[in-house]
Formats: C-alpha cells, sequence, structure tokens
C-alpha cells in the first residue's frame, strides 16, 4: 500500500512517515523543507520503501496513491508569519492539487486542519460543530483562513466527487523533533530553561493550552485514515488536559531543574485566550484518546532539546 505524506519532513509528518514505515506501508513524503527539515527524515532515506520528493504540493501533478496525508504547511507563528503567502497556497492550490490526485487514484484523504480554525473562541472546549470566531484579516488570517479554505475544498470534493476524504482538526502537539526556533511555546520554553534565558510569558500567563504529545496524535491520525465509513467526517485530536501558560513553564523549569526566571511582556495580538478540544467524536468513531501523561511527554521533549542543545554546542566549540 502506497502511503503519501505531504508535510512529511515536518515534525508530526515525519514521525507519521516513521511509524507507516514500521508497519510495511511503502511512503512517499514531499515537502519542499521550506519549514520541514531534511534532519527529521534523514534516518529514513536509505530505506527501501521510503522516497523523498523535494518539491512544493501546490506545484505536483498526478501522484498515484492508496492514501494521502496533506499535513503540508507551516504550522508556528513564526512560520506562517514569515512565509504568509506560502501558507495560504499550499492550504489552498496545494490541497486541491492533492485531492485532484487523491480522486484520480481512489485514495482516502487526510486533511490536517487545525484548531486555529476556531479562533479565539467563545465556547469552551471547543467541539467540531462550532463555527468559531475567527479574525479574517488578522496577523494569523493566513493560516486560519487558509486551513478553513483547505477544510472547504475538501467537503466539496466529498460532496462533488465522492472523494473518501476525512479532516482532523488538530490542536497544541508537541515532542522530540520540534524546530527549536519555531516560536511555539513548549520548545520556547524549553531552550530557554536549558540554557538559562527568562521565559517570556506573553499577558498574564492565565491562557491555556492543551498540549497532545506527537506519539499520541500520530495514532490518531492513523485512526483517522483507517476507519471505513468516515468519509466527510471532521474530528478534534488533542488532549483535553488544559493547562495555563504559566502551569506550562513552572512544570519546564522544575522538571529541566533550571532556575530561569519569568518575565512578562505584552499579549500578542489575536492570540487564543483559552485552546482545548471536545474529542467525544474521536472516542466515538475512532476509539482514540491521548495515553501520554503531560509529565512523561515533556521529560521525553526535554530530553532530546537536550541532546540537539548538546550536539549544537560541540559543533560550534
Amino acid at each position: 500500500m502506497r502511503v503519501v505524506v505531504s508535510g512529511g519532513a515536518g515534525f508530526i509528518g515525519s514521525h507519521l512517515a516513521e511509524d507507516l514505515l514500521a508497519d510495511g506501508f511503502e511512503v512517499i513524503v514531499v515537502d519542499n523543507l521550506l519549514t520541514g527539515r531534511r534532519d527529521n527524515i534523514v534516518h529514513l532515506l536509505g530505506h527501501p520503501r521510503f522516497r523523498f520528493l523535494e518539491q512544493d504540493v501546490a506545484t505536483i501533478e498526478l501522484l498515484p496513491a492508496d492514501a494521502i496525508f496533506h499535513l503540508a504547511s507551516p504550522a508556528s507563528p513564526v512560520g506562517y508569519r514569515r512565509h504568509p503567502i506560502e501558507t495560504l497556497l499550499v492550504n489552498s492550490i496545494g490541497t486541491l492539487r492533492l485531492l485532484e490526485c487523491a480522486r484520480a487514484s481512489g485514495a482516502r484523504f487526510v486533511f490536517a486542519s487545525t484548531s486555529e480554525v476556531y479562533g479565539d473562541p467563545l465556547v469552551h472546549p471547543q467541539s467540531e460543530d462550532y463555527y468559531g470566531n475567527v479574525n479574517p484579516v488578522g496577523p494569523r488570517s493566513c493560516y486560519d483562513e487558509g486551513k478553513r479554505f483547505g477544510e472547504a475544498l475538501t467537503m466539496e470534493f466529498v460532496r462533488e466527487y465522492g472523494v473518501d476524504a476525512r479532516i482532523a482538526r488538530i490542536f497544541n502537539t508537541y515532542g522530540p523533533r520540534m524546530d527549536p526556533d519555531d516560536g511555539r511555546v513548549v520548545p520556547n520554553f524549553i531552550v530557554r530553561a536549558l540554557t538559562g534565558e527568562p521565559l517570556e510569558i506573553y499577558g498574564d500567563g492565565m491562557q491555556t493550552r492543551a498540549l497532545c504529545y506527537v506519539s499520541d496524535m500520530v495514532r490518531g491520525l492513523r485512526l483517522l485514515m483507517e476507519r471505513d465509513g468516515l468519509a466527510g467526517s471532521i474530528v478534534n485530536l488533542g488532549n483535553p488536559d488544559e493547562r495555563t501558560i504559566l502551569e506550562l513553564a513552572q512544570l519546564i523549569l522544575r522538571l529541566t531543574g533550571s532556575k530561569a526566571p519569568l518575565i512578562y511582556r505584552p499579549p500578542r495580538p489575536d492570540d487564543p485566550t483559552r485552546r482545548c478540544p471536545d474529542i467525544r467524536r474521536a472516542r466515538e468513531l475512532l476509539g482514540w484518546e491521548p495515553v501520554v501523561s503531560l509529565e512523561e511527554g515533556m521529560t521525553e521533549t526535554i530530553r532530546y532539546f537536550r541532546r540537539i542543545l548538546s550536539s549544537t554546542t560541540v559543533r560550534d566549540a
């Protein structure tokens, strides 16, 4: 069985590709390395069932496949603010190209959407039938509206052409292979804690996030692809264990043993104040829920960042 993973050199995509290979699938990763990193897949490059196409999915021609996971897109505020046009194009034209591939091949298709489609939500926790509270022209809109358009396009291919497509709304995910410079809260806090720099908290630190470990996310994505009868389904994937940013900072300081101070900055524009998934649909349709605790997952993530920071120090010495 041939599986295409767009964005497969990224954080979640590389773990997904690795997991699929381990289960005997032929895997084709398509990634232009705009925000993905070759280091994330270098250990897979010699595998006989692995193929890497360094290409923008917005320019891709027909690519035969049995299943397509569309994860390609900058996903962090640093990434999509640095590449806003590319973010809009990969979630619009790139999604169109891959849906056309799925239609031509009769492949199943999973579109990796995001909790950002809910914007700064007025409903907590967020369920799939909530339409969201999104600023369509704000500094995050290239990502939020790009994903919302990608969802709409995916659903039209389901209705118009009978493509067996499903939508995953991915909530905050963390773990090894996160880019230390991508600006998201987990790598930002861990790197600063390990290097003794102040941990920056925007606003009062009472805004919340619910963090899902990457192995749980990969399992959820695969179940969404593999379950029969789910064409047109939209499913939240995330961990409902809601924590404040201040709690996360204190946990990371404790697990790293760091004495780094906390400093407070003005709130970021359009930064959601609360974010937490309602995962009842994932439980009912997929039999899925996270199993890795925040402390366990954070310990593994800190171990990864210690290793890469250590290797960087050695190379720079």
